[in-house]
């Protein structure tokens, strides 16, 4: 049967329509799944991940507006970082003016979105230029990039998405279309609201680590996020290696990264003659110490959702050791006047989480300068690292550790401190 020029249009536009409504559907189950991811970090990985898969893009990244700047905070490439999602370009440290001098700063300052079909032949009387350095350092060719501002609701530029390179059926770049920018424009204005709400959640939990180190100034923030960092890298690659799925991986990398930066808020509990000591610790001071374990995990009593859980699994269980050695050992009730710290957690008794945390806080520790000791060096550090494996160290994860230490290396560059922090660090 020939269907007519108006029966044509009837069902072009009812395509257009089933196509339209179903494009929605996606993305509001897509905002669902975005509404239940705690970490900024993991919110940022989701983000672009469902942005790239509406477009079919090979690769992405976003800056977030930070002190008037913008600040690389994400990026995936396929083609680049492989399967296991793991690599050192998370954390590189660059920020861009908000103006015409670059792609994103143009975007950020006009609130206007970009489709530029090639990076390398951009029209006459663009106001910007194409950075290329990535691609010159990497090997990559960004060809087609889009571009948009991730604006709430309240009309607040948070930051900006670009997108690169969609692949056709055989996975050969090709270019972007309006199409692409006009769902891709929908999806930024819905995610910018999580963002702000995870960079809202950021702020508070660096507040209390501010309240710490009011008390114990080691326990600064580029500390914490050094130590959450290494925590969810180490987990994402010891669990990619165990097989573990994807969501999986997810979710309890989302959950990790906080709970690991609240590691120490025991500390508080601790008395300042002993936080601050800048001599060892005498048998007597430092069982004092050992308690802030017990006193960081009933901080989070009342569980009211995984997180808490978990950040109570790690307070606790923080310093125990592989050969069980650690403390606080196996206590009946935490919640007891005074427990008395019992025989240490030994091998799989003591939990994963924790097991991770152990390793990324004690290297985070010895290659930190404090007013009581120097910074040792790397290889010494990685040295006595591969010698603990089995020892202070769950071996499995001493090799998710040294596998991705070149990740470990530009986190370790991405929150460096500035000067010498004084302060008293439970010995290893």
């Amino acid at each position: 049967m020939t269907l007519n020029p108006a029966s044509q249009r009837v069902e072009s536009g009812s395509r257009q329509a089933h196509d339209d409504a179903e494009t929605c559907t996606k993305i509001l189950e897509v905002m669902e799944k975005l509404s239940q991811v705690k970490d900024v970090h993991a919110l940022l990985a989701e983000v672009l991940l469902q942005a790239r898969r509406l477009t079919r893009a090979d690769a992405g990244s976003i800056y977030l507006i930070e002190n008037n700047v913008l600040n690389f905070s994400y990026i995936h490439n396929d083609t680049l970082f492989g399967a296991s999602g793991v690599n050192r370009y998370l954390y590189a440290n660059h920020t861009l003016a908000i103006d015409n001098h670059s792609l994103s700063g143009y975007v950020a300052l006009t609130g206007k979105p970009l489709l530029l079909d090639d990076a390398y032949h951009l029209p006459p009387g663009m106001p910007f230029d194409f950075n290329d350095s990535f691609d010159r350092r990497s090997g990559y060719r960004t060809q087609s990039i889009l571009a948009v501002p991730l604006v709430t609701s309240r009309n607040k530029t948070v930051g900006v998405m670009q997108i690169i390179n969609p692949l056709n059926d055989d996975r050969q770049p090709s270019a972007f279309t309006p199409g692409d920018l006009l769902l891709l424009k929908h999806f930024a204005d819905n995610a910018a609201a999580a963002i702000e709400r995870a960079m809202m959640t950021r702020e508070i939990i660096m507040r209390m680590i501010q309240m710490c180190e009011l008390r114990d100034p080691k326990e600064t923030g580029l500390h914490a996020n050094r130590v959450g960092a290494f925590a969810a890298e180490v987990y994402h690659q010891w669990s990619f290696k165990q097989g573990i799925a994807d969501d999986e991986i997810k979710r309890n990398k989302d959950s990790l990264r906080i709970a690991a930066m609240l590691h120490d808020l025991g500390k508080v509990a601790i008395s300042d003659l002993i936080l601050r000591k800048p001599d060892k610790l005498n048998a007597e001071e430092f069982r004092i110490m050992q308690y802030h374990t017990i006193h960081g995990a009933r901080l989070f009593r009342n569980q009211e959702s995984d997180l808490d859980m978990l950040s109570a699994e790690i307070a606790l269980n923080h310093h125990e050791k592989w050969d069980g050695t650690g403390y606080p050992g196996k206590i009946d009730d935490i919640y007891q006047d005074q427990p008395r710290l019992g025989q240490g957690k030994q091998g799989e008794e003591i939990p994963i989480a924790a097991r991770i945390v152990a390793l990324a806080d004690i290297y985070d520790a010895l290659m930190s300068r404090r007013v009581y000791k120097g910074a040792w060096s790397e290889a010494t550090t990685l040295n006595y690292i591969q010698n603990q494996s089995g020892k202070l160290f769950d071996p499995a994860v001493v090799d998710a550790f040294l596998a991705i230490y070149d990740v470990i290396t530009a986190i370790r560059d991405k929150y460096q401190e500035e000067a010498v922090s004084p302060g008293r660090e439970a010995s290893p």
